[in-house]
């Protein structure tokens, strides 16, 4: 007769699998947004933020599939924000050591390209002045403000979470945001006095 199984000790919970394409497609509309604004600040394109906001999504679902992924649906922002990171930091990596070796004409298209307008806020109740001064505002803050601003209001990340993603603590990510906000506030108060913001 067989001894019956062990049951005092813990037993690992099982892997969450994929969800479906429906609810795939339910998530990505609900979180792709905010995903790809952030990955548009960590790029220097809007085809380099697909292409990585691509890459982190594959790792993820490779991860659920071979039930190798820790956590629950409500780790995947997280684990999104820290892939999208670092992978923008490989395209970046080797998107230098490939311009070390182009010729100047390549070097100015690349340049003309990482100056082509790509919006972040894409609504239609938005004013397009409005969203365009506030967009330039943004780009021209310190990129540690951007990112810790994009991540609180867009991507509804904690302070906490903000601080794992970035590897700094929760009162550096705080700090961040507030003077990101402040410098916000004081560039966006200069263009409303020069007539460039109508809000």
């Amino acid at each position: 007769m067989e001894d019956p199984p062990d049951l005092s000790s813990p037993q690992p919970a099982p892997a969450e699998a994929a969800p479906s394409p429906a609810g795939w497609h339910a998530w990505l509309k609900e979180h792709g947004p905010r995903l790809l604004l952030f990955a548009r600040q960590q790029t220097r394109s809007h085809e380099d933020a697909q292409d990585v906001l691509q890459d982190a999504l594959v790792k993820l679902v490779e991860k659920l599939s071979s039930g190798e992924f820790v956590g629950g649906k409500e780790s995947w922002m997280p684990y999104l924000y820290t892939s999208i990171r670092r992978l923008a930091i490989d395209l970046s990596r080797r998107d230098d050591r490939r311009k070390r070796r182009e010729d100047s004409v390549t070097e100015d298209f690349e340049a003309d390209q990482r100056e082509t307008f790509h919006p972040w806020f894409e609504t239609d109740s938005s004013d397009d002045d409005t969203r365009n001064q506030l967009e330039a505002s943004l780009k021209e803050l310190p990129p540690k403000f951007t990112e810790v601003i994009i991540m609180k209001i867009w991507g509804e990340q904690t302070f906490s979470e903000i601080g794992e993603i970035l590897g700094i603590s929760q009162n550096t990510a705080a700090s961040r945001y507030r003077y990101g906000l402040e410098a916000l506030k004081r560039q966006l108060g200069g263009a409303r006095r020069r007539g460039d913001l109508s809000i």
